[in-house]
């Protein structure tokens, strides 16, 4: 579980390829205190460090991890936004992340609004998009934000100067995909409202 606040980026420092899985290896701050098997959340990714050498970790994505997120676009030298699993008792100062990514959207606009930026992203798939909810949480990348008027499939989230500084929303551009994780507690009412809307339209 994660709370959507980065504690730091990673630089993708190679990726070499196993079958159909895709190997990252990981430059980062936090690299050298990780321990194997500990689960790291990666532009919002919960991968496994499966390898710690000196500054860098290696994480291994699989087939169905790459059909889902955007880590397909990844190449050496991509930044990536990194947060370790938060611990219990303390503060959930985002909200609750687990790091499985619903799917990915696209960047359709970023309007510089002189002290922030408003984003704009259109979903991939539209199916779930009544999880999105004015002034409710998203996460982008790993990024715990507030959703701005969602409609239609598009959604705006406002990037204040610490989290354009300190996340890869600094080298986000038009036409990019990110990772999207939902609220899990919009999945979890909506999963139990499902068989009455369904009786509904009988």
């Amino acid at each position: 579980m994660f709370t959507g606040i980065i504690e730091s980026l990673g630089r993708i420092e190679s990726i070499q390829y196993q079958g159909s899985n895709y190997i990252f290896s990981v430059n980062s701050p936090i690299s050298k205190d990780l321990k194997i098997d500990q689960s790291v959340s990666h532009d919002g990714v919960c991968l496994t460090v499966v390898e710690i050498n000196e500054e860098s970790h290696t994480v291994v994505a699989i087939q169905e991890t790459l059909d889902k997120t955007n880590l397909k676009s990844w190449i050496q030298g991509s930044i990536v936004n990194l947060e370790r699993a938060m611990q219990a008792g303390s503060r959930l100062d985002g909200h609750m992340v687990q790091g499985h990514i619903d799917g990915v959207a696209t960047c359709t606009g970023i309007e510089d609004q002189d002290g922030s930026w408003l984003y704009t992203f259109k979903l991939e798939d539209r199916s779930n998009e009544n999880l999105l909810v004015q002034k409710g949480s998203v996460c982008i990348n790993g990024v715990s934000l507030t959703l701005i008027d969602p409609a239609d499939g598009l959604f705006s989230v406002a990037i204040i100067p610490y989290t354009y500084e300190h996340t890869n929303f600094n080298s986000l551009k038009a036409n990019d995909l990110v990772n999207i994780e939902f609220d899990i507690i919009g999945k979890y009412i909506q999963k139990q409202l499902a068989p009455y809307l369904e009786a509904l339209k009988k």
